[in-house]
């Protein structure tokens, strides 16, 4: 699974540094005026989330920094991406998630690696939208697979045999 994800990231990281800088912060009206600059923000304090509370024990992806600079700094962005590569490889363990829902903590048990895959399957969605967001605003090659899921890859292989 961390290879995967490694995978992913290399490619959205391929993919984002082909981007012109003002792109990166450029309002998409496809996507409610929201930047790729700032999906890419989400994707990545997700991942810092997770690794940060892995010596917890206490995961809470509400408690995200939001840093201004990872969504208007593109390679302040790939640079985080980058830690992200390096620090993912850790050993399953039980974890707690946290959510703050209606004034009140919710903690729901759950494993590192469940989580990973909740980051990986978060990422694939978001590198979706950013698919519609590079197409409209800019002639950027885009990778076929890039923001599809691996079993939507595999269906798709297996249906064209």
């Amino acid at each position: 699974m961390v290879q995967s994800i490694r995978l992913t990231l290399e490619q959205f990281t391929e993919v984002l540094s082909q981007l012109p800088e003002d792109v990166y912060t450029m309002p998409c009206p496809e996507l409610s005026n929201a930047t790729i600059g700032q999906h890419s923000r989400h994707i990545i304090e997700l991942f810092q989330c997770l690794i940060s509370g892995y010596g917890l024990g206490t995961v809470c992806y509400d408690n995200r920094k939001r840093n201004k600079q990872t969504e208007e700094d593109l390679s302040f962005a790939l640079t985080q991406i980058r830690e992200i590569y390096k620090a993912i490889d850790l050993p399953d363990l039980g974890l707690n998630v946290q959510y703050h829902l209606n004034n009140s903590d919710i903690l729901i048990p759950s494993n590192y690696r469940r989580e990973l895959m909740y980051n990986l399957e978060h990422l694939i969605h978001h590198e979706a939208l950013i698919k519609v967001a590079i197409t409209s605003m800019t002639e950027v090659a885009i990778p076929e697979s890039f923001g599809v899921a691996p079993s939507t890859l595999q269906y798709r292989k297996e249906c064209a045999q």
